[in-house]
């Protein structure tokens, strides 16, 4: 089975190879792709080329057990290698994991206000500073892409686009319902509210991942009540693009361009679409999953930050930990890498 990937790898490393050696493919945006390609099949290959060194050099201390003088030291050597084997063995078979196509792409990320009236949206705004936060410290840049304020702060809905090495496969993990359990500064009784927010986290398509028919779009302009200031306020910047087929609507009113705002509304477009399409492919394929949203009902959770204990709990692999202050400022990757390993575990009990 070894040579058999082996060669594989091989295979599609020569031919990424050459396509890397092609002087229009570093002007395309294949380029990035292909580069993070060749960097994880090289890394496959090191590690079946370590376990055939461990294999030859366990095999040549084996034969040593018979010279009485060298037994002592090739017995403690085969117990090294032994347990050197074994561990790339279990490298190979997390390598052998099949990886999502997406990880590598940028991502598009949806944060709306579900039940919980004002302290849903301030709720909002908090988890949209909380990934803001991760981004800062892990290589990522945050662009706002469209945004409604709430009455008392926060946000009703607020759209990001998230841009960096591994933007998707980073902050997958995310969407879903998140349901909030603290004390409104609002509530004079010091009763515990439970609120919910829901986020979405799409990966951004490229033109060339999803086609739109312009016929397909209706395209409306109108003056910006945003931020942004009296030029914004005072000019028909705002586009809102009607996908008439599936009657998704985009609305971006943040840029002065009207220009810039049709682009950023297109690619948010663009990029509901392929979800859209890449879940109608698993459906077909009989891996039906759960929407990534779900309505928004308090009971439709992924996760649960509860202040007056101090706790997070995710509860698709049942961990908790504490210190919600520190989470909060964005200081959350033990989390995703507790989610990837889950995720990692699950696809090596099928490959069994």
């Amino acid at each position: 089975m070894h040579q058999e990937k082996i060669q594989q790898f091989q295979d599609r490393l020569d031919h990424v190879n050459a396509e890397l050696q092609k002087p229009e493919v570093y002007s395309s945006p294949a380029a990035a792709a292909l580069v993070n390609e060749q960097r994880e099949l090289e890394a496959k290959l090191s590690l079946f080329s370590n376990l055939a060194r461990a294999e030859s050099e366990l095999v040549e201390a084996k034969k040593l057990l018979e010279d009485k003088e060298m037994a002592e030291l090739a017995s403690t050597e085969i117990t090294i290698l032994e347990e050197e084997i074994e561990d790339i063995n279990e490298q190979i078979r997390r390598a052998l994991v099949p990886t999502d196509p997406n990880d590598q792409k940028n991502a598009i990320m949806e944060i709306r206000a579900g039940a919980g009236g004002d302290e849903s949206s301030l709720f909002a705004g908090e988890l949209a500073r909380m990934y803001s936060r991760y981004a800062e410290t892990h290589g990522l840049k945050l662009e706002l892409m469209s945004e409604s304020p709430g009455s008392v702060g926060g946000y009703k809905e607020v759209i990001f686009e998230i841009t960096g090495p591994n933007a998707y496969g980073k902050l997958k993990y995310e969407s879903g319902v998140h349901r909030v359990q603290r004390v409104p500064e609002t509530e004079s009784a010091g009763r515990i509210h439970t609120s919910t927010v829901t986020v979405a986290v799409l990966p951004e398509a490229e033109e060339n991942d999803i086609e739109i028919s312009p016929s397909d779009l209706r395209i409306d302009v109108f003056r910006s009540s945003g931020h942004g200031g009296q030029s914004v306020n005072t000019t028909d910047s705002a586009v809102r693009i009607t996908h008439l087929p599936t009657g998704i609507v985009v609305t971006c009113q943040d840029e002065k361009s009207q220009l810039k705002n049709k682009t950023k509304a297109l690619s948010v477009l663009r990029s509901r679409l392929l979800a859209i399409k890449e879940e109608e492919e698993r459906k077909a394929q009989g891996e039906a999953r759960l929407s990534q949203i779900g309505t928004g009902d308090r009971s439709e959770k992924i996760r649960t930050y509860n202040f007056p204990q101090d706790r997070l709990t995710d509860h698709r692999i049942n961990y908790t930990t504490h210190n919600l202050t520190r989470i909060m400022d964005g200081e959350i990757e033990e989390l995703f890498e507790k989610l990837t390993q889950a995720d990692v575990d699950a696809a090596l009990e099928k490959l069994q």
